[in-house]
């Protein structure tokens, strides 16, 4: 069901570096460049046929005729009025413990006195406008409705809507639970679209729809194609892939809950990944077990959880020590990273590559996805080398202010000069000595240094 990989012995001795030995390690075959032309004619058609383009697209991929993309207000009301009352208090308390987080993460200006006179302050504003993608295929996630908007709204953005895959068998509408989510926020301008199609209305606009500044949210390959699509023209988070697990663990860890985790990750798609990291053989091979009863007990064997235990982006590897599987979690960078290990909280204080880092027994990434506080929008395919998850700090911008006076110019008018003489740029320094009447300030006298 899930293949291994034995890094034992001499196997790692080959590969110092990250990249080296990220080479060795599972991985989906994701490709965006491949599907970045496919989903260009669709963009650009977009961009010169706006809602009749984004109507049409919808008949061709989602099956439904629209008269319009834009959901009425009352179709968002008549949801959430409709929700299930334990759903609703699933995602109210979802709501309540991503405020706690992401409030936390609100950035404040701060100015830095650089010399007397002379200051810097950065401060921090909030992009004017975001396009939210929450996904609608093979599974509805009011979940990342929620990651989504909240970190937005702490940082204070004016503006943002959201787009959601048209369904078939709602009546060409967005799922009820996504619209209640948005109902739940105060999200009201939310639009049937999926897709590529959904990205290039939030980057170019349309009649109904302003075009936005940031895009963010998970998808699939031609979400992902989409956003590469736009970036230098909009904002974006991440360009999603599958979703991902890697579980470190020792001869400690809960064979059963490893093989659950597993496999709550593989449920997602056929592409995901689920990588068990351990110096235990015999936990391997528990594992092993265990997966087959658990999988055979489970929803979505056949068409995701069984292609993705079983495809080349899942593995179960085998390593000397912990110290090992260290260096091979770091040099994969998972998206979603659980520690199953004798003292995994300082182990997970070491880590340096991952989205999120869940520590011990009682923090499966299932509590992550919904209900830690913490954001599930994170960096996949060994992104987490250099990117991070959503946050507040997502959808802020730092400005620098920068205030002088004519003293503290003056102070530092000849370096100024001097490094723009350097780089035969002239006028750079003209510009400080036309302050002056052309004519630099004297230099202030040095302080002589005591001993010298």
């Amino acid at each position: 069901m899930i293949s291994r990989i034995d890094l034992r012995g001499d196997a790692l001795t080959e590969f110092p570096s990250g990249s080296a030995l990220r080479a060795l390690l599972p991985r989906a075959d994701f490709d965006v460049a491949a599907a970045l032309e496919k989903v260009r004619p669709i963009c650009e058609d977009v961009h010169h046929r706006g809602d009749a383009a984004l109507i049409e697209y919808a008949e061709k991929f989602d099956g439904v005729k629209l008269e319009r993309v834009r959901v009425p207000a009352a179709a968002l009301a008549e949801a959430l009025e409709g929700l299930d009352p334990d759903v609703r208090a699933a995602l109210e308390e979802s709501v309540r413990r991503a405020r706690a987080v992401h409030r936390a993460q609100r950035r404040t200006p701060h100015t830095t006195q650089v010399v007397p006179g002379g200051s810097v302050t950065e401060k921090w504003v909030p992009v004017e406008r975001v396009g939210l993608y929450a996904p609608g295929g093979r599974s509805v996630y009011p979940s990342s409705v929620i990651m989504n908007a909240v970190p937005a709204q702490e940082a204070g953005v004016p503006s943002m809507a959201l787009a959601s895959p048209p369904q078939a068998d709602c009546g060409g509408l967005p799922h009820p639970t996504i619209l209640a989510a948005c109902a739940l926020l105060g999200i009201d301008e939310v639009y049937a679209v999926g897709g590529a199609q959904a990205v290039a209305m939030f980057a170019y606009g349309t009649a109904e729809c302003a075009p936005a500044n940031m895009v963010t949210g998970p998808g699939n390959i031609w979400v992902a194609a989409a956003k590469r699509y736009f970036t230098g023209r909009i904002g974006i988070d991440t360009e999603a892939g599958p979703t991902e697990i890697a579980v470190l663990a020792d001869d400690t860890a809960d064979p059963a809950h490893v093989a659950a985790d597993l496999i709550s990750q593989a449920e997602h798609d056929p592409l995901a990944a689920a990588v068990l990291v351990t110096d235990s053989a015999a936990l391997a091979d528990a594992v092993a077990e265990e997966l087959e009863p658990q999988v055979a007990a489970t929803k979505h064997v056949e068409d995701r959880i069984a292609p993705a235990l079983a495809g080349r982006q899942s593995a179960i590897v085998l390593v000397d020590s912990l110290e090992e599987g260290l260096r091979v979690v770091d040099a994969y960078g998972a998206e979603h990273l659980e520690i199953q290990t004798r003292d995994a909280a300082a182990l997970a204080e070491r880590v340096t590559n991952a989205g999120a880092i869940f520590v011990g027994p009682w923090a499966p990434v299932s509590l992550g996805d919904y209900c830690a506080g913490s954001n599930h929008v994170l960096p996949t395919g060994g992104c987490a080398c250099h990117s991070s998850g959503l946050s507040v700090q997502s959808f802020l911008r730092g400005i620098h202010i920068v205030d002088y006076t004519r003293e503290a110019l003056a102070d530092v008018a000849h370096h100024v000069v001097t490094l723009a003489e350097a780089e035969d740029l002239p006028a750079h320094g003209a510009a400080v000595k036309a302050r002056f009447g052309w004519k630099l300030p004297e230099l202030p006298e040095l302080p002589e240094v005591p001993g010298q």
